[in-house]
């Protein structure tokens, strides 16, 4: 388990390139182009990025280093310990001049995340957590609803995703909020906003690593698609779907996400 001072050094390298980012974000005018179609990235990304890496590297040399907005190095797979970071989780918001977008970081110890920091710093939230030491928001700590029933469930997710064709059964649950955040929509779930998140398409580890740590220091429950337990620090980066929530709402909202994706795909069958 990683000594107290890696905390400190994650809380503060995550804080103070968040309040770099607010500066940029609250002067507006940031240069963007897509790195792929429908996939942004800023300036911002790109110094938040620079900033975290060198006081989070510089500070640990010896550990590994995964983000998106660094080209990867294989490197980090031969390392116990590894800082996986999305230096603006949410930029499509942020470029927006809206508040759902954050700086995410967490570290890696063989797999795991041990500690995470989330930084919503439009929204004046931090995030913290700390394998097996519980979670905090503005270091006060959370928990998830313990809600038991689906029915009037609060989701953030898109309420036309909800009304979809497609889902053997109408959802009795309601859309709340959905930053274009990820890591902030699992956020909602940790500190009780929400009751749970399902995302069906395939994410990356960065998007996810430090809030899967924080959702589950909050008492909830974090899968994949299928209901597998997370993985991190892989050759391979990429998550396959997910879901998190309250405990006795994981498995419902699983079972739920596998039958529309199997509805899903078989509309879009008959309609080639």
């Amino acid at each position: 388990m990683p000594e107290t001072a890696d905390l400190a050094l994650l809380v503060e390298a995550t804080s103070a390139a968040a309040a770099a980012a607010l500066a940029v974000f609250e002067a507006g005018g940031v240069r963007r182009w897509d790195k792929s179609p429908g996939n942004p990235v800023s300036t911002a990304d790109l110094a938040a990025d620079a900033q975290l890496k060198a006081a989070l590297l510089g500070g640990r040399p010896d550990y590994g280093w995964l983000s998106e907005e660094t080209v990867d190095d294989s490197n980090r797979l031969a390392c116990r310990r590894v800082w996986v970071v999305d230096p603006i989780d949410g930029t499509r918001d942020f470029i927006r001049g809206r508040s759902g977008w954050a700086v995410s970081a967490a570290l890696v110890e063989d797999g795991v995340p041990v500690l995470a920091a989330l930084a919503a710093p439009a929204r004046g939230q931090l995030f913290v957590a700390a394998a097996g030491r519980g979670a905090t928001l503005n270091w006060q700590p959370i928990a998830v609803s313990g809600r038991h029933d689906l029915a009037g469930a609060r989701l953030p997710v898109d309420a036309a995703t909800l009304a979809a064709r497609y889902w053997p059964t109408p959802w009795a649950a309601e859309a709340v909020e959905t930053p274009n955040s990820l890591a902030l929509r699992l956020a909602a779930v940790a500190h009780g906003v929400a009751d749970g998140f399902f995302h069906g398409r395939t994410v990356h580890e960065w998007d996810v690593a430090a809030a899967a740590l924080i959702v589950a220091e909050a008492g909830g429950t974090v899968g994949d698609r299928d209901g597998a337990p997370l993985g991190f620090n892989r050759a391979d980066p990429d998550v396959p779907g997910l879901v998190a929530a309250t405990p006795a709402l994981f498995a419902p909202l699983q079972a739920r996400l596998t039958a529309g994706i199997a509805a899903y795909a078989s509309m879009r069958a008959r309609m080639t």
